[in-house]
């Protein structure tokens, strides 16, 4: 099956020229892959943005867990809830690998393109996070990439091999974290009993304790302590809002970035890495293959998947739970699940199938960043106290509807936008800051 196009526009992943790249250089197996993870981080995110606390991770705390509200939970937690990250990363990667390719044969110098472009990149996170959201992921791609870059002419066999290497640090890390978790819950224990004993409990025991109510509020807050928390987010004006989200944003890029996200990140960049260099983010490898990636990455992913969700569920998703058990294992499945998402979506490509929808999702990842940026925007602006104020308002159900509805207008209006301009919005934004200079964005007909 091919895609027509006129035009194309340069997204997380293309390799920038002075000119936009004729369609035939693009790689348009990727840029239906990314299209499809683009969409599939918004059933999280929307979770991160419209749930207060750390609902996303403890459906009990708020937006229901029961009937549909617990189908919904088991989708989002089976196919989306860790492998759209686990893919937008291996996107990355292959990315990386891509552009400096491209660059190469252009006769420009790979890395300072490279390391130009990625600094754009951080610039907007960081924007991004500190203005929009503090759930960006666009400061730890562009981190990671930095550190990355010069690993990608590693054959794909070592890149496969130093990434899963990587991933085992980050769940270390999670099991390191359950670990002290569990620890500052005895101690808790301990302190109550001595309590009722009537006996003297000295005051690092005592602080301790004070530490395990904290940890209990973040993820099993009481009703009312749920309703002051929702009553300030609501009632918060938009300055207020992002000088209480800006520590918690700085926390994801310094304590968080180190401790888990460079290693859980950077793993599953390497993978990608790997995959593109084997052709398979390319499209370039049999039908028969990428069907059979999917049943494979499906066939070990899911049932992982299935039994890391009835666990939380019978530790009612208590946070030792969560770490040494949920994310732990959650992280590994997802890639497998990931692994199972590229294969179904290039083999339905490569089939020829859903030629429409493939087309439609192509055109949403080259608009990745744009699309991305205004999925926060919408969804910031409908559930923060500045805009709607529908924070903790919606169960699973009506948020997953929102969602349904923003997919729909994405893979509408993006090829419609294609139609009359070379570049997204912010994929323009981008390539002028990058070259130095504004890029042509109409099409010339």
């Amino acid at each position: 099956m091919t895609i027509h196009n006129t035009t194309v526009a340069p997204t997380l992943t293309t390799p920038i020229s002075s000119a936009a790249p004729d369609a035939n250089e693009r790689l348009v197996a990727i840029d239906v892959v990314r299209g499809f993870a683009v969409l599939g981080i918004l059933p999280m995110n929307i979770l991160s943005i419209g749930l207060p606390g750390a609902s996303r991770l403890n459906p009990l705390i708020a937006g229901g867990f029961e009937g549909n509200n617990r189908v919904l939970w088991w989708v989002g937690y089976l196919l989306f809830d860790e492998k759209m990250i686990a893919l937008f990363s291996m996107l990355f990667g292959a990315g990386l690998v891509l552009q400096a390719d491209r660059s190469a044969q252009q006769g420009r110098s790979p890395a300072k393109l490279f390391y130009r472009r990625v600094l754009i990149l951080l610039l907007i996170g960081l924007a991004h996070a500190y203005l929009v959201w503090d759930g960006d992921i666009l400061v730890t791609y562009a981190l990671c990439g930095m550190l990355l870059y010069p690993l990608r002419r590693l054959s794909p066999r070592l890149l496969v091999s130093i990434g899963v290497m990587v991933l085992l640090v980050s769940i270390l890390g999670a099991v390191l974290i359950a670990g002290t978790f569990a620890s500052v819950q005895a101690t808790a224990e301990r302190v109550a009993q001595l309590d009722r004993e009537g006996a003297l409990v000295n005051e690092v025991e005592r602080a301790t304790a004070a530490d395990w109510l904290e940890i209990q509020k973040s993820f099993n807050p009481t009703a009312d302590e749920l309703a002051t928390s929702l009553a300030q987010s609501r009632a918060e004006g938009y300055f207020e809002h992002i000088r209480r989200k800006a520590p918690e944003a700085l926390a994801v890029h310094t304590q968080l970035f180190i401790a888990a996200f460079l290693w859980l990140v950077g793993g599953r960049m390497l993978i990608g890495m790997a995959l593109m260099k084997l052709g398979v983010f390319a499209g370039t490898r049999s039908k028969r293959f990428y069907f059979a990636l999917a049943a494979t990455g499906y066939g070990l992913g899911l049932p992982l998947v299935w039994f890391c969700g009835n666990y939380l569920i019978a530790r009612e998703f208590d946070p030792i739970a969560i770490f040494g058990g949920g994310l732990l294992w959650n992280s590994f499945a997802g890639v497998l699940v990931a692994l199972g998402h590229i294969g179904l979506v290039v083999g339905i490509f490569k089939a020829g199938w859903l030629p429409s929808l493939s087309a439609r999702l192509a055109a949403v990842g080259r608009m990745a960043l744009t699309n991305y940026l205004l999925q926060s925007l919408v969804c910031t602006a409908l559930f923060c106290g500045w805009g709607f104020g529908l924070i903790g308002r919606l169960d699973r159900t009506a948020l997953y509807m929102v969602v349904l509805v923003i997919w729909l207008t994405q893979l509408t209006y993006s090829p419609l936008w294609l139609a009359r301009f070379r570049f997204g919005p912010a994929e323009w934004v981008w390539r002028s800051l990058t070259l130095g200079k504004r890029q042509p964005l109409l099409i010339r007909t």
